[in-house]
């Protein structure tokens, strides 16, 4: 059975709280794991709330500041001692390849960790398995930044009863599927969609220390999910501004114009001691959102028809 989910492992912007950890966002994706930003305190947080190293095939850093980095010394050192039996990519900005070294190598440890590193010089598609892309685009921090795009591709299902109804049997079938269109045994050309429908795949944008920019919008077009960051309440946009992050109302102007289903708002500071308004600000402008707590448990929505 597929599961879905994104795994809330900590919510802090800058230093952690008494309530937020550093950054950690694991997202359940059918047999696969993808670990954004892990921040310090990221290993003492999967054990709190389930996520095994065995469980990521991915990481993805956004850019190294240290509340978005500075877990994956321990993580790897964890990958080792767990004897993790698979390859675990790795992606991040390439400018940052000096501190993925200092952090691989931050103390004594059996390394047996296998790591397939990916550092990221151009936008665009990052990588690729059968089932889904990663993409990333640089956006507006103080320093080299990438968000990431989880995008699974549109898949057409082949009606088998209408397609035997045309006379589509066996490999005619598979030349169907491959090419768009097929001859039936009696010389009729049948096009795909006239047989099959079209499912649409699902897709997840990370979104984290940022102004508003053009590749947060196109990152986020069309999600399902958007996990944003949302630093600031609106009050203080001028030191959003001034430290390239984005208010909750930002966050909520992206995820209505972009056509986003669920928003996710986290990465929020130290001055602010309650969500509640977070919640209040964005959803003047978009309903469905959610302010990220560490340990919360996030379902896509369901899939579009």
């Amino acid at each position: 059975m597929s599961v879905r989910e994104l795994v809330v492992l900590g919510t802090a912007s800058q230093v952690p709280t008494r309530r937020r950890n550093h950054n950690g966002y694991f997202l359940r994706w059918d047999g696969d794991g993808v670990l954004f930003d892990p921040g310090e305190g990221t290993q003492r947080q999967m054990i709190h709330y389930g996520v095994t190293a065995t469980d990521i095939s991915d990481v993805c850093i956004t850019h190294f500041h240290g509340d978005h980095c500075l877990g994956f010394a321990s993580l790897v050192q964890r990958i080792s001692l767990d004897e993790v039996p698979h390859a675990v990519r790795v992606h991040y900005p390439r400018s940052g390849q000096s501190y993925v070294d200092r952090m691989r190598r931050a103390s004594i440890y059996r390394d047996v960790a296998r790591l397939t590193l990916n550092p990221l010089a151009e936008e665009g598609v990052a990588f690729a398995t059968a089932n889904w892309r990663l993409e990333a685009k640089r956006l507006d921090h103080s320093v080299e930044c990438f968000g990431y795009r989880l995008v699974e591709p549109d898949q057409w299902n082949v009606d088998g009863d209408a397609a035997r109804a045309r006379g589509l049997v066996g490999p005619a079938v598979g030349a169907l599927k491959r090419d768009g269109e097929a001859r039936s045994a009696s010389g009729e050309l049948v096009r795909l969609d006239e047989v099959a429908t079209l499912r649409t795949g699902q897709k997840v944008a990370f979104v984290m220390d940022t102004r508003l920019c053009a590749n947060a919008f196109d990152l986020a077009r069309d999600v399902d999910l958007l996990i944003c960051e949302s630093t600031y309440l609106h009050a203080d946009v001028d030191d959003a501004h001034k430290n390239a992050h984005m208010t909750a109302r930002e966050a909520a102007e992206l995820a209505k114009a972009s056509g986003v289903r669920r928003l996710v708002l986290t990465h929020i500071s130290q001055r602010y001691r309650e969500t509640e308004p977070f919640l209040a600000e964005a959803k003047e402008l978009f309903e469905d959102v959610h302010v990220a707590e560490d340990g919360d448990v996030v379902v896509l929505p369901p899939r579009r028809e």
